[in-house]
């Protein structure tokens, strides 16, 4: 038998069982907060001190102790596990590392690490947990994609996308580019595609399996029907 090729992005909608509120929902993270000031390279420009007090922030909550994986993310890396890590690729939107502590490694973060930041004058990436003071370290900046930048590592996700055969969308919006047209490159590629999803995304019409409810129970559920 063989063994399928499955990429899975997943969305804020798969870390929201797990403590961390999502970005644009009614008390999500951008309440109070412009993003052009705190997401954007223009607003790091204009107040760096600000924009490394939000990202202290959030690196914080990330931290505490009551935010760990969920179900979801525990059968995805179970679902790596028993198909081999060159068979199963995670993409995703997320910037924390639930995928991680949940045992899964073959990872792309396309929109960077909150627990990573970058030194601007060397490009060097390095493991970071603590608060960053702008003022002792100026060349640091947060390791995050920010609104107007490319995404990281988006050759190898062409790549994968190429040849996949199960195409899963889990917990994201898909109104945001360019994860919104990968479900699109599936399809031409003849895979399966599907979406699980807490509600219809913008481009539910798209995937040819949709399944909707929270992630912790639809997503374990799914999977076991491809192990």
């Amino acid at each position: 038998m063989t063994i399928p090729k499955i990429v899975i992005l997943t969305g804020a909608g798969i870390s929201a069982e797990s403590g961390l509120s999502t970005f644009r929902a009614q008390n999500g993270l951008w309440e109070g907060y412009d993003v052009n000031d705190v997401a954007t390279y223009e607003g790091y420009i204009r107040n760096p001190t600000a924009v490394h007090d939000f990202y202290n922030m959030l690196r914080r909550k990330l931290q505490n102790p009551n935010v760990k994986p969920n179900a979801a993310h525990f059968a995805l890396a179970e679902l790596e596990q028993k198909l081999g890590s060159e068979h199963v690729l995670i993409i995703t939107q997320n910037v924390d590392n639930l995928h991680e502590q949940a045992g899964s490694k073959n990872i792309i973060h396309m929109h960077g690490e909150l627990l990573k930041v970058r030194n601007e004058k060397t490009g060097q990436i390095i493991d970071y947990f603590n608060d960053v003071n702008y003022q002792q370290n100026k060349f640091i900046r947060p390791h995050i994609v920010w609104f107007g930048e490319i995404p990281l590592q988006m050759e190898q996700i062409y790549d994968a996308l190429s040849q996949v055969d199960y195409f899963i969308s889990i917990g994201t919006s898909g109104n945001v580019y360019p994860a919104a047209g990968f479900v699109q490159i599936a399809n031409q590629m003849s895979a399966k595609t599907i979406e699980l999803n807490l509600e219809p995304s913008l481009d539910q019409s798209l995937f040819q399996t949709k399944i909707y409810g929270v992630a912790s129970k639809i997503v374990p559920n799914f999977l076991a029907t491809l192990i």
